[in-house]
């Protein structure tokens, strides 16, 4: 089994479109480590505040079959793939990492960088995993957190 984090966002409908992403996640790959939801202002363009979170489950499917899962996922959430790369979206589901895989398997190049860039990504993901490494990095979540120029990107959590 390899451990898995994925990023959740939403910025259309977006207590709709992450509580349905959870309960299709949860249905296939059963019990889910949640982070809290945060609401942050959309990066890359003008638009609707996002609701962002990261989820951590353990897994025996390849990168590209969950890949091809998590894409079915927002396609059934209404997902519009022939727009602008940053736009709103009803959903937006990212593999974050892959156990401690470094490089690109099917086209997913992992870990993904938004982890260093975004706070949306790696405050979550310093909330459920802590202690645990990033790959390509070897410094802790914790740690990139609290070295994080937080003055870049705002957040705050919110309740579901």
């Amino acid at each position: 089994m390899t451990r898995v984090y994925l990023s959740l966002g939403s910025n259309i409908e977006r207590e709709k479109y992450i509580r349905n992403a959870l309960q299709a996640l949860s249905a296939l790959y059963g019990q889910l480590m949640l982070s809290k939801v945060y609401e942050s202002e959309a990066v890359g363009f003008e638009g609707d505040n996002f609701y962002n979170l990261v989820v951590g489950f353990d897994t025996a499917l390849d990168v590209q079959t969950l890949q091809t899962q998590i894409k079915k996922i927002e396609d059934d959430n209404g997902r519009v793939r022939n727009g602008p790369k940053f736009s709103s979206r009803t959903l937006d589901i990212d593999i974050l990492t892959y156990g401690d895989f470094v490089g690109v398997d099917s086209g997913v190049d992992l870990p993904r960088d938004e982890i260093t860039k975004n706070a949306f990504v790696l405050l979550p993901l310093s909330e459920i995993a802590p202690e645990e490494s990033h790959p390509g990095l070897g410094v802790t979540y914790q740690e990139l957190w609290l070295n994080y120029d937080k003055s870049k990107q705002k957040l705050w959590a919110i309740s579901l």
